[in-house]
């Protein structure tokens, strides 16, 4: 598309002010979530409805939260620690699945961009980097927002693998450091119940 809607333009600033920065990985997010929303047909979940499985913990992993309404808190938000800006979206009604994953050479590498990460991340940069810096920010995230979804992402129906909803666990008092733990995780330790940082802590 030649330019973003006005439309697009409005979800993506919703992502902008739920991360605190516009960049050009959270537009990489934004567009892979809307393309799965597309794909399957999905309103946002008000709750279980969807489930999204990020394998990313980069930018892109808020706008999918965004965009899709899962969240960590509800349980519908799956990180897979991959190092890969995929994203999958399943529809637990449909029992569908839809994987987008960025291509190579989809965002172009510039050399002044990453010099200027560095430098500001940092705390190196001048004031007049600094703006570059975020020019250039602007100027790549616009460009993501633009560019063909095809272009951007090879988007595939997979098998759904969609884990069961979340539930409920009672809370207990960590013998040890006395928090409230879910009994679940509580570790049995010479008749003590025992939270995990507690047992790591004795381990050592």
């Amino acid at each position: 598309m030649a330019k973003a809607s006005t439309l697009l333009m409005k979800g993506f600033e919703k992502c902008v002010a739920f991360h605190g920065h516009l960049c050009p990985g959270l537009a990489v997010g934004f567009r892979a979530a809307q393309a799965l929303m597309d794909r399957l047909g999905a309103r946002r979940a008000g709750d279980e409805e969807l489930v999204a499985i990020v394998e990313t913990d980069a930018c892109g992993a808020d706008a999918i939260q965004v965009i899709t309404g899962c969240t960590f808190g509800k349980g519908n938000f799956i990180f897979k620690n991959y190092g890969k800006h995929a994203f999958t979206l399943a529809d637990r009604k449909r029992g569908r699945a839809v994987r987008a994953c960025l291509r190579p050479g989809a965002i172009e590498a510039d050399p002044e961009h990453r010099s200027l990460f560095e430098r500001v991340r940092n705390g190196e940069a001048s004031p007049e980097e600094i703006a570059r810096f975020g020019e250039l920010q602007r100027e790549r995230a616009q460009k993501v927002l633009e560019a063909d979804i095809g272009l951007l992402f090879t988007i595939e129906e997979i098998s759904p693998d969609i884990p069961p909803k979340s539930t409920v666990t009672e809370s207990g008092a960590c013998d040890f450091c006395g928090e409230l733990t879910k009994i679940d995780l509580l570790r049995e330790r010479d008749g003590q119940w025992i939270c995990i940082p507690c047992v790591l802590a004795k381990s050592t």
